[in-house]
């Protein structure tokens, strides 16, 4: 059984950032129970691609990514999205120093 801990372990291994807009955008669709809130944003938020890409520093995409991962954990989809992000070659990530 996957936990947080050693999912964002290996989500962090190798100076790993996030996933590749692409990737990260996939595995955003692939999580459940997202809510609109009344103010037209998500619950949890967006990823951080798009317009908001380069208005944000990579530690904040990193901390975006971060809610994601949690958010999947706490929505039983461990196994799920740990298996999608495995399934990444290493080449499919961003690394510090690369965005």
């Amino acid at each position: 059984m996957e936990t947080f801990k050693t999912l964002w372990d290996y989500c962090c291994s190798n100076n790993r950032i996030i996933p590749k807009v692409d990737n990260w955008n996939k595995l955003y669709d692939m999580l459940t129970n997202k809510k609109q809130k009344p103010n037209g944003g998500w619950k949890p938020s967006l990823p951080l691609i798009l317009a908001a890409w380069h208005e944000t520093s990579p530690i904040d995409k990193q901390l975006r990514f971060k809610e994601h991962v949690q958010w999947a954990i706490d929505n039983n989809q461990a196994d799920e999205i740990a298996a999608y992000l495995y399934s990444l070659k290493e080449e499919d990530w961003y690394h510090f120093g690369e965005i």
